[in-house]
């Protein structure tokens, strides 16, 4: 298990007219986070809570860098990078278990 990596994530809500950027060390955990609706005002306020998109880093620096890049991105280039990914722009979290269980 690499202890030094993070990940660059985007979320949608249902209808895909907001999207959100974020970083984490846990994908998994903070997307638990996010769907119980635990850490992000903005994610919880518009339902922003499917994963379309995310990246690996080897570092949370590296992560921390590439975040605050995509945030100044126009929508369309957000659009098109989550499409490399995630043509269909489905949830890439929907079968993952999300309690928050410790």
């Amino acid at each position: 298990m690499n202890l030094n990596r993070a990940y660059v994530y985007i979320l949608s809500n249902k209808n895909r007219t907001v999207l959100y950027i974020g970083v984490t060390n846990d994908l998994e955990r903070r997307m638990a986070e996010h769907k119980n609706g635990i850490g992000s005002s903005f994610t919880k306020k518009y339902n922003a809570h499917e994963l379309l998109f995310y990246e690996i880093h080897n570092d949370i620096t590296q992560a921390i860098t590439r975040e605050k890049q995509l945030k100044k991105w126009k929508r369309e280039w957000k659009m098109d990078l989550i499409k490399t990914m995630n043509i269909e722009m489905l949830d890439l979290a929907f079968d993952w278990d999300m309690s928050l269980e410790q």
